[in-house]
């Protein structure tokens, strides 16, 4: 579970537009990029509640089993109290709702690798943590996890709708 696929990623490849994705974004990459802006992540309003630059999203996303639903959520529930209390400013976890049944995503966000580096470590040596990932992988909720490590392009996120 722990296994990193893709370790670092760089936003540069292309943003998500609201009508088309722009040519040359995968669509696994558009993906990610909206569930960013879906979650209302806004380097701004993360560094005035916690008045430290989060400049680093990680962005896990877990192929789950479809028929332990309810065992993932409690998983997921479970981070709620255990990420913030080891260092990282956790955005949320997102369960499969519409369309695709087997994909759930959680995103964490760092002032730096460095930070995160440090989160890790933390998480090991937490007992509450190495529980949660043990009851995951007793009853095999999670199939396959990748995460991948996304910034903000300044200007370009958190922007409200002009509608």
């Amino acid at each position: 579970m722990m296994n990193e696929v893709s370790p670092y990623v760089n936003c540069e490849d292309g943003l998500v537009n609201r009508k088309r994705a722009v040519p040359g974004v995968s669509r696994r990459r558009a993906i990610q990029l909206a569930l960013v802006a879906a979650a209302g992540l806004n380097c701004s309003d993360l560094c005035a509640k916690r008045r430290i630059p989060l400049t680093l999203t990680c962005i896990i996303r877990y192929q789950v089993d479809p028929f332990q639903r309810d065992g993932f959520k409690k998983y997921a529930e479970n981070w709620g109290r255990i990420i913030p209390r080891c260092g990282g400013h956790l955005v949320g976890y997102f369960l499969p709702s519409e369309g695709t049944n087997d994909v759930a995503w959680g995103l964490i966000a760092f002032e730096s690798l460095a930070s995160y580096e440090a989160y890790r470590a933390r998480l090991k040596n937490d007992t509450e943590a190495r529980e949660n990932f043990a009851m995951a992988e007793s009853k095999r909720l999670i199939l396959r996890e990748e995460r991948n490590f996304v910034e903000v392009v300044d200007g370009t996120f958190g922007l409200p709708s002009r509608l």
